[in-house]
């Protein structure tokens, strides 16, 4: 019997490496694969609420992320051509005082930066895809696309919307187009400077529930971020990355509040990538294979909490994993992991779908109040 266990986590994003931090932190020996050749400056920013700044903290990330981004005075709702305000939540010092830890919004880099801090690099590998995966009484085989193939006790699969890891488990399915496109625009803080509360996270409500701007403020405050939606027939592909229209953007908002529209005369750039989505899964793990973050419930931005449930689930996982020594104690871990976190993160799932969250004063504490270190976990 060994001490620990052979763990291989496919994906070295957000909820892998924090996955990895959590399951070394138990004393298993951990391996990343990530399909990029390195750790690079690509990807959106993430609004880090409360709940998920907690669990960062946990992991030891806290002060890096504290230090690398930025934290918002309010979250604030608004009417898209009134400008008046429908509700107001603290999430500086307020959020601190109520549920332990602020809001931080910080650049997707940035949180993986102050994330591979807390784990050696030489345990992840990268250039790394997966081909395929079996399992049997001796372990879970995965192979990979270099030809090479190694054999674990356990693995996550926290590799994306695109997870090879679910396909493996539960067969081919493609992600479902929401009818929502997405513009992100990153511009200096000084050109917006004049528009009020900049430094708060403020959602200006649209017409109806696919249109939307949302803006809060990144690097320490001296960038800001604008996201804005809309409604769109159809969409041929599935990117983060394709170039926008300034032209285009500013045509959709056109007829909202001058603040609003400021906020987009500013941008000189913009992505555009449609939005999907799938149901929620109705099982995670089978055997000693399971999945985290958008491999099993990728959700709208609606609620900011995608990111932030990987996290959730990867410090869940590691307290679920924590003194199991055989596969057979840890394919019952897993399913306790799976049940604590399967109807929270579909709740929140469901949730995003209907793009009403904060619209009007309410009570955020069941998603900002929840402790992914303290709560407790169902009996196998």
């Amino acid at each position: 019997m060994t001490s620990a266990l052979k763990i291989g986590i496919a994906g070295g994003g957000v909820g892998g490496l924090a996955a990895a931090i959590a399951l070394k932190a138990q004393g298993h020996d951990v391996t990343v694969f990530e399909q990029a050749k390195g750790f690079s400056r690509v990807g959106a920013d993430i609004n880090l609420t409360p709940n998920v700044v907690r669990a960062i903290d946990g992991l030891g990330a806290g002060a890096s992320v504290r230090r690398l981004g930025a934290r918002p005075t309010f979250r604030i709702s608004r009417d898209w051509d009134t400008g008046q305000e429908t509700s107001r939540l603290g999430m500086g010092d307020v959020a601190e005082q109520q549920y332990g830890a602020p809001q931080i919004t910080i650049h997707r880099a940035d949180i993986l930066a102050a994330l591979a801090e807390q784990f050696p690099i030489e345990q992840i590998r990268f250039a790394q895809r997966i081909r395929s995966l079996t399992q049997d009484d001796k372990g879970v085989q995965l192979a990979f696309e270099d030809g090479h193939q190694e054999t674990f006790d356990v693995v996550i699969g926290a590799d994306g919307i695109h997870s090879r890891v679910r396909t493996a488990l539960f067969g081919e399915e493609s992600p479902r187009f929401t009818g929502v496109v997405s513009f992100r625009s990153v511009v200096p803080t000084e050109r917006v400077k004049h528009v009020p509360e900049i430094e708060a996270f403020t959602k200006w409500w649209g017409p109806n529930p696919q249109s939307q701007i949302v803006t809060f403020p990144l690097n320490q405050g001296r960038e800001t971020f604008i996201f804005a939606t809309t409604g769109q027939d159809s969409w041929t592909e599935e990117s983060w990355t394709s170039e926008g229209d300034v032209n285009e953007l500013r045509s959709f908002y056109k007829d909202f509040h001058p603040d609003a529209c400021a906020l987009l005369d500013a941008c000189d750039t913009t992505l555009k990538s449609a939005l999907y989505e799938r149901e929620p899964l109705p099982q995670w793990s089978v055997g000693t294979v399971t999945l985290l973050g958008d491999a099993c419930h990728p959700m709208l931005p609606f609620m900011a909490q995608g990111a932030g449930m990987a996290i959730e689930d990867a410090v869940v996982l590691g307290r679920c994993l924590a003194g199991v020594t055989t596969r057979a104690d840890a394919e019952r871990a897993l399913k306790t992991y799976e049940s604590a976190r399967r109807e929270r993160t579909a709740q929140i799932q469901i949730g995003s779908r209907g793009n009403q969250w904060m619209k009007t004063q309410g009570n955020a504490d069941w998603v900002y109040g929840y402790d992914a270190w303290r709560v407790e976990l169902p009996r196998a």
